[in-house]
């Protein structure tokens, strides 16, 4: 397949910082596209017999990816990508917020002046409000302790700057990156290996981890509640699927006396007196919106035009980096990207057919993560349209290689896949 420009397809509104990242002679970004090379989307629900077979990748405009068929991508051999990172402040700042409006009845009492004057003559508000602010007594964050449950980018963020109010942070984190290591200011932190331990300790517990159906699901529960002090509060900024509704709800019936603030709606904890549903806000700041979008451009751009994969939820890393200049109309190598299923034999056949076809190997790597496996394998340059059209037939056509893509410094270079 041969296209003039590199097509991305747009599902919801993108910021334009970002789109721009996309230079217009060499792209053609739209939500109206067809046969698109590339998928760009925020929140829009994407649907696997959507994704047309000229698709090679998908970027999510933020950390979450649940809302993609990422299971089902796999196995046609198309990288998703996400953007981690990018709306880590927006997020840290509404969970700070979130402490104060835990610690202190802001709502509550925001609430109560509504009512205060609604039933009260003009003339007595102000005796009202002395009388009743008694009310809405809170407790100052500074000297209380904060639990973190995840230390990626926004649990990290979120530890640092609650140090600087002067709480005490004990984290958990079962599979923290060296990357997230290395942020967290370790000597002032208590880092335990099991949850369980976390949670008695806590006046606050804040969630910072991904879904995932068979590990994280209801993380915390009828059991795991139950370790919580009488007056802990909960912020849930990630996911709702974390937290059992049915199981705090019972919580609270039984008298717990702290809040649970979350950004998302829970039909079963609606109403409740120390429940407080914020709309999903965490990433919903310009900014954020402009660093997500710009870091989905930069990561198709990376992919489409080097084969290089950073920050992808189903496929290996790999930054191989370019011999020459792209484009570069003179150049003297070319580009051969392979996906295919991780299975034995597999790179002994790649290389032995490239052998055989006499093709000079200049630099290559090979990587893999679960059942996917990528190869990046850098030849000398083929003029002939004929024979590079030949090559990509003849490596598309091993077992188990899911696709094939030649990039030789022009747009939207041929490609085949087996979909």
């Amino acid at each position: 397949m041969f296209q003039s420009r590199f097509k991305v397809k747009t599902y919801n509104a993108i910021a334009p910082q970002g789109v721009a990242r996309l230079p217009s002679w060499l792209y053609d970004v739209s939500p109206d596209g067809e046969d698109e090379m590339a998928i760009m989307l925020r929140s829009h629900q994407l649907k696997a017999d959507t994704v047309p077979s000229s698709c090679r990748a998908i970027a999510r405009c933020g950390a979450g990816v649940n809302n993609v068929p990422v299971d089902e991508m796999t196995a046609r051999g198309i990288p998703v990508f996400n953007s981690p990172g990018a709306n880590a402040n927006s997020v840290k700042e509404l969970v700070l917020c979130s402490l104060f409006l835990a610690s202190r009845g802001i709502v509550q009492g925001i609430n109560h002046m509504n009512t205060i004057y609604a039933e009260t003559d003009p003339a007595d508000v102000k005796s009202r409000v002395e009388s009743d602010k008694k009310m809405f007594g809170g407790l100052e964050v500074a000297g209380k302790t904060l639990g973190v449950i995840g230390l990626g980018h926004i649990g990290c963020a979120v530890a640092e700057d609650a140090l600087a109010l002067g709480m005490k942070v004990v984290g958990y984190d079962p599979a923290m990156s060296v990357e997230a290591a290395w942020r967290l200011p370790g000597a002032k932190i208590d880092r335990v290996t099991d949850m369980n331990q976390l949670l008695p300790q806590c006046d606050f517990v804040t969630l910072h981890v991904p879904y995932i159906k068979d590990a994280t699901h209801h993380l915390l529960n009828q059991e795991t509640l139950q370790l919580l002090k009488p007056t802990c509060n909960i912020l849930n900024f990630s996911r709702a699927e974390l937290v059992d509704s049915d199981a705090m709800r019972s919580l609270y019936n039984s008298g717990h006396r702290g809040q649970y603030i979350c950004d998302f709606p829970l039909p079963v904890l609606h109403g409740l007196p120390r429940v407080m549903e914020v709309p999903h806000l965490g990433a919903s700041t310009e900014e954020a919106e402009i660093n997500s979008a710009s870091m989905a451009a930069d990561e198709i751009r990376d992919f489409l035009e080097h084969g290089i994969i950073n920050n992808s939820v189903n496929f290996p890393t790999v930054n191989l980096k370019r011999l020459e200049p792209w484009p570069d109309s003179g150049g003297t190598t070319m580009r051969l990207c392979i996906i295919n299923n991780n299975q034995p034999g597999v790179l002994g056949e790649i290389t032995n057919k490239l052998g055989s076809m006499d093709l000079n190997i200049t630099q290559a790597v090979n990587s893999s993560r679960n059942e996917i496996a990528y190869n990046v394998v850098d030849l000398d340059m083929v003029e002939s349209a004929e024979d590079r059209n030949a090559l990509l037939e003849t490596m598309s056509q091993l077992e188990g290689v899911l696709s094939v893509r030649l990039v030789v410094g022009e747009p939207g270079t041929n490609f085949v896949t087996k979909q």
